[in-house]
């Protein structure tokens, strides 16, 4: 017979035996997993709760760079979870693999699942990565890309206009702004066929706003995704506004691209045309080229304008970097018309000062987590076990001291042979990732940049003001939340 005494030792009991397994599991990840002996912080080791705090804060790339100053190049950050900053670390986890067993599959946690169940680029499996790779690759050759100049040269104009009409007026310029208003009408006019039309209006298309609401929001999809069981409280996690903002994007975007697909193969030298070229029966469904186009967008537009952004501030907060660099473009080009893709490609300090840029600000700083194989692998002299999630954080990497000297300085003159850095690492620096997953896009991404920045600098003093110190202190939420950076400028007269 149970006595009211036997009744409520039971939940003290199960109460009990909880606190036991914890505190188990505590000891074990701390002191005997497989990942114990790797440097790191041991809340940390315990549990990813931490991890994912910063990460929804927006803090986590600093945290993680502190970590690497404190305990080294490798660092256990999370249960299962460790981060390199070497440059034999980008070749072992990401670089071409003798085996299908051998490869480093990607950490489905962090990358977000698709809303129409269709798969893309990203996060698509091993061999449906290679076959659209394949089909996507003819929109960015070489062909291709001298194809797409005239193009690019449009828009391009169309910035160099609107900011001599601003400098005429007396206008200050959120630089940040035009860059990325310029970026997504290319893009939109290469994957689409039409722009968005932010140039024109000075504004961004509602689109474009939508984006970067869904993007600053979703990294707490991170949380769901490690752990499953809030699956059902997904609604209360991720806002609902957000997950009707990812909805809106996604109709959008499939409304747009089969616009675009109905028009079929056109002479037109935009990325559907070479697409829809070599669509053989094993090539894209309609859906994959839906969730295709919309990853076109995000990776060709905002990754290039955040690349500009960051290489202009540095520019502009170091004067003499940036009058060599003003001296190199308006030495080299008698008119505007001179300046052309090929023509761009040889000058050297602006290819310094963009390598620079990378370094100090990457456009993806974050980690792009890979899977260890079942049977694990050894990186940088530690054991890792199968089934571990393993990455280069680029930020980290690129700002440490045992990378690069004067980490915190920037030297475009460190990749133009200076002696006083040939012990840099300069084979850390994979700002388009590496091996067969690397970014696609990484030749376009260079001419745009080249095109833009000496168009501008040929054209334009710039000048940055007061209140955009210090731009460079921002979150991220899986990309830069960046600011404004408001600049003065004024036409070159000659």
């Amino acid at each position: 017979m149970e006595t009211p005494l036997s009744i409520g030792i039971l939940p003290l009991a199960a109460i009990g035996s909880l606190v036991l397994w914890v505190l188990s599991l505590a000891i074990y990840r701390a002191c005997f997993h497989p990942l114990a002996k790797i440097p790191g912080p041991k809340l940390y080791a315990i549990t990813d709760l931490p991890y994912l705090y910063h990460v929804s804060r927006g803090t986590w790339v600093g945290k993680l760079q502190e970590f690497h100053e404190k305990y080294g190049q490798v660092v256990r950050f999370g249960p299962e979870d460790v981060s390199f900053t070497t440059a034999d670390s980008w070749k072992t986890i990401y670089g071409h693999k003798t085996s299908q067993n051998k490869t480093f599959h990607k950490d489905l946690r962090v990358y977000r699942e698709t809303i129409s169940g269709n798969s893309h680029i990203i996060i698509a499996p091993h061999e449906d990565h290679k076959r659209m790779r394949r089909l996507i690759s003819h929109a960015f050759s070489e062909k291709a890309l001298r194809g797409q100049e005239s193009i690019m040269k449009k828009y391009v104009d169309l910035l160099i206009s609107k900011t001599r009409e601003n400098a005429k007026n007396g206008k200050t310029i959120d630089i940040v702004a035009w860059y990325n208003f310029t970026t997504f009408d290319l893009i939109g006019d290469l994957a689409f066929g039409e722009p968005f039309g932010c140039l024109e209006a000075g504004g961004y298309h509602p689109w474009v706003s939508m984006i970067f609401d869904v993007l600053r929001i979703a990294s707490l999809g991170q949380v769901v995704r490690r752990y499953t069981f809030l699956a059902p409280l997904r609604s209360l996690i991720i806002p609902k506004w957000v997950r009707e903002k990812g909805k809106e994007h996604y109709q959008l975007t499939q409304q747009t691209a089969l616009k675009r697909v109905e028009l079929g193969k056109t002479d037109r030298e935009d990325f559907m045309s070479y697409i829809l070229r070599h669509n053989d029966e094993k090539g894209l469904t309609k859906g994959e080229l839906v969730e295709n186009a919309s990853v076109l967008i995000i990776a060709g537009s905002e990754t290039t304008a955040t690349q500009l952004s960051g290489t202009t501030y540095h520019l502009l907060t170091n004067p003499s970097i940036y009058n060599r660099l003003t001296e190199e473009i308006r030495s080299t080009f008698e008119s505007e018309d001179e300046i052309t893709l090929a023509r761009v490609n040889d000058l050297q300090y602006m290819h310094a000062v963009f390598e620079e840029g990378f370094r100090m600000y990457p456009p993806v700083p974050t980690g792009l987590p890979r899977i260890t194989p079942p049977e694990g692998e050894f990186i940088e002299g530690y054991w890792i076990p199968g089934k571990t999630s393993v990455s280069v954080s680029q930020y980290s990497s690129y700002h440490n001291e045992r990378n690069f000297r004067d980490a915190e300085k920037f030297v475009p003159e460190r990749w133009l042979g200076d002696p006083k850095y040939k012990s840099d690492s300069r084979g850390v620096l994979n700002p388009f990732s590496y091996g067969p997953n690397n970014c696609i896009g990484k030749n376009l991404a260079y001419a745009e940049m080249r095109l833009i920045l000496a168009r501008l600098l040929w054209s334009f003093d710039l000048e940055m003001l007061p209140e955009s110190k210090n731009w460079d202190q921002q979150k991220t939420f899986l990309l830069w939340d960046k600011g404004p950076i408001q600049v003065k400028v004024t036409a070159v007269q000659r």
